[in-house]
């Protein structure tokens, strides 16, 4: 007959094959479970890793916009300095056109010319 083993000896070698089958079956689930947890171990590492570095950078930009918000307070302060400045500058000048003004311009209008001899 075709496809069944016969005799004894052909018995007593399948059945260690079977034995050995569910084993190997056994061993391949544990090396394929401890492989899929190396596996997340790994994933998880690189996990933190980046996540450390994110968070690392995040802390330096911080750093950075901190320093550059203070710089911005400290330039429109000045700005602000500036802006007041200049405009008693302006009105400095226009109390002092507004002096020349009354003092020379008026006065010399209202001032009767002289004739000259000459």
């Amino acid at each position: 007959m075709h496809g069944q083993i016969s005799g004894s000896k052909h018995d007593s070698d399948v059945v260690p094959f079977a034995r050995a089958e569910k084993n190997s079956g056994a061993d391949q689930l544990d090396k394929a479970g401890q492989t899929i947890l190396q596996l997340l171990h790994r994933a998880a590492g690189v996990a933190d890793e980046n996540s450390r570095h994110a968070l690392e950078a995040a802390q330096r930009l911080s750093h950075q916009l901190r320093a550059a918000e203070d710089r911005i307070a400290e330039l429109e302060a000045a700005a602000e300095s500036y802006r007041e400045r200049t405009e008693r500058a302006e009105q400095w000048l226009h109390t002092v056109y507004a002096e020349i003004e009354n003092r020379f311009l008026r006065g010399t209008n209202n001032t009767p010319t002289r004739a000259t001899s000459g």
